[in-house]
């Protein structure tokens, strides 16, 4: 069985260089050092030093070890401290959001995570809602943000925010001024997000409910890609009504009502119910209190 009293003399040798010294620092004997060496060396069955040379010279296995030995003492010298109420915990938040959350409010995020958990550092992933979800399945994020267009029976899921959408062009592509019906728009080139998008997914069912056939489409994963070509001319797409009426306001788009209008797309914060995580579960509510999808880059 491994012991954290011979990880401490693995460490301890490399960083003082013999064994003579590593007991004297650890107030122990040399017999007494090399005795954790070899049972450390029984119970991996590794060879942790090179007894062909002079000195405390480590293999390449005994040189892995080590690094792994610093892990585990660092981590019992965090437990320990625990108790004197003034360590602070460092913390890891593996956190995927799509693009819209990082347009809008994922900088007003993050500046709260690190100031109610200091410590705390945040691994963000900006990606597709089906990939995120994936990874949240394979448990390499420990929350995501994505429209409500997922499920699974260990996930829980947690409501944010509606997005509401509108259809958009560059002025002047579609020539009626006024309200105009589903069937009317789709004769116009149409940019739409494809089947990686929570929000493609949401729009592109709503569509196929009303029977509605889009012969035309140019297809992107990408929101960003949908605005630069949608303000390019090249077609109409649906875009956060809010988070982007700057663009409608300086003529860059204009706003294509229809009937019926477009639904509002449901965000949730998800996160594992099989890995039970306090901390996640109040980011989740945190998240809950700072989602806001109608101005972009906030703070």
């Amino acid at each position: 069985m491994v012991t954290l009293r011979q990880l401490l003399a693995l460490h301890w040798i490399e960083r003082l260089g013999t064994f003579e010294k590593a007991a004297e620092h650890l107030n122990t004997t040399q017999s007494a050092i090399s005795k954790r060496v070899q049972e450390l060396e029984s119970s991996t069955g590794l060879q942790l030093f090179d007894r062909s040379q002079r000195g405390a010279r480590f293999t390449a296995e005994g040189e892995e070890l080590l690094v792994i030995a610093r892990e585990m003492l660092d981590l019992s010298e965090r437990i320990t401290s625990l108790k004197d109420g003034k360590h602070v915990t460092t913390r890891r938040l593996r956190l995927g959001v799509t693009e819209l959350t990082a347009w809008t409010w994922l900088p007003r995020l993050v500046t709260r995570l690190v100031e109610d958990f200091p410590g705390l550092t945040v691994e963000p992933e900006v990606d597709m809602s089906r990939n995120l979800h994936e990874r949240l399945m394979d448990d390499l994020v420990d929350l995501i943000v994505i429209p409500d267009t997922f499920t699974a029976p260990e996930v829980t899921s947690v409501p944010l925010a509606t997005v509401e959408n509108a259809w958009m062009a560059a002025p002047g592509l579609v020539g009626n001024s006024g309200v105009v019906s589903l069937a009317e728009l789709a004769k116009y080139p149409m940019l739409m997000q494809g089947k990686k998008s929570g929000s493609g997914l949401f729009v592109n069912r709503w569509l196929h409910a009303r029977g509605i056939e889009l012969p035309r489409i140019l297809s992107s994963d990408s929101l960003t890609a949908m605005l630069g070509l949608a303000s390019a001319g090249l077609g109409v797409t649906y875009l956060p009504r809010e988070c982007f009426r700057p663009l409608v306001d300086e003529g860059k788009l204009v706003i294509v009502e229809t009937d019926p209008e477009l639904p509002p797309v449901p965000y949730m914060a998800m996160y594992r119910n099989d890995r039970p995580s306090t901390f996640v579960t109040e980011i989740a509510a945190l998240a809950t209190q700072l989602c806001d999808f109608t101005k972009q880059l906030q703070r």
